[in-house]
């Protein structure tokens, strides 16, 4: 009998890429501002498919470690990349998180950052957070682009607190957080509402309003676990109709899913 080769998980190929990326900046082969190699030749070379590395460069950008420049490419991040908080990530990778544990935790500490940050951010800083406001609306016909710059805006939100040990636990957070919601972002339908929520936060924050920057982002954390929890029935709808569906006609409805979402 022939012995079944195990396929590799998608967070497996993910973390793959990143691994592979990694070891080109530690070792000095790609310096802050390098492109990384052409989509194509860079899938050839890690012998995956090219959804899988987009994958793993929307989770680099995700986590500041790359830019990704619409229609020119993906570049190595200027200033200290974020490589060494993958404690939370592992620990999510092997025992899972409940999501009320990890809106639990959110809430606890995006609240207390959003406030800090409305204190002691800087102009540079909110300029960063607002361009990732502009990027927000720009993407929400996409929602894996969508799902990179909500996430940095929270690391941004973070960077601005002046207190690097919860922007720290911010970052172990922000790699379970990508992880986790990657694999069904194209479900939430709610994006121009997330984006409205964010900009309230953002705008919060200019003005100094530390008690109003909280409650905002307490309130945005409330409803995202909300819109969460409606989603699941969705998610697993479609994971029994895809086992009931043979495999020829789970890549066509792929293939017709390709069009902007409406």
């Amino acid at each position: 009998m022939k012995s079944k080769i195990a396929t590799p998980t998608q967070r497996q190929v993910t973390m793959q890429v990143v691994d592979h990326i990694r070891g080109l900046i530690e070792s000095g082969t790609l310096q802050p501002g390098d492109k990384i190699p052409p989509e194509r030749e860079f899938a050839k070379e890690l012998q995956i498919s090219r959804a899988s590395l987009r994958a793993g460069i929307g989770y680099m950008a995700a986590m500041g470690i790359l830019n990704v420049r619409h229609g020119v490419g993906a570049f190595v991040a200027e200033g200290p990349p974020q490589l060494g908080n993958a404690s939370l990530l592992l620990m999510h990778a092997i025992h899972g998180f409940q999501a009320w544990q990890m809106f639990e935790a959110r809430i606890a500490l995006e609240g207390q950052l959003a406030a800090l940050a409305a204190e002691r951010g800087s102009a540079e800083q909110f300029s960063a957070m607002g361009e990732e406001i502009t990027d927000l609306y720009a993407t929400i016909g996409d929602a894996h682009a969508f799902l990179i710059h909500d996430v940095r805006f929270h690391r941004l939100i973070a960077q601005a607190s002046g207190n690097p040990v919860l922007a720290a636990l911010m970052e172990s957070i922000t790699g379970a957080l990508y992880d986790d919601r990657q694999s069904n972002v194209e479900l939430a339908s709610n994006r121009r509402t997330a984006a409205d929520m964010h900009r309230e936060i953002f705008r919060a924050i200019c003005s100094r309003d530390p008690v109003r920057a909280r409650e905002r982002m307490e309130c945005h954390l409330k409803q995202a676990e909300e819109a969460q929890r409606e989603e699941k029935p969705r998610t697993a709808e479609r994971s029994a109709v895809r086992k009931r569906l043979p495999r020829k006609a789970v890549t066509r409805r792929r293939s017709s899913a390709t069009g902007p979402e409406k």
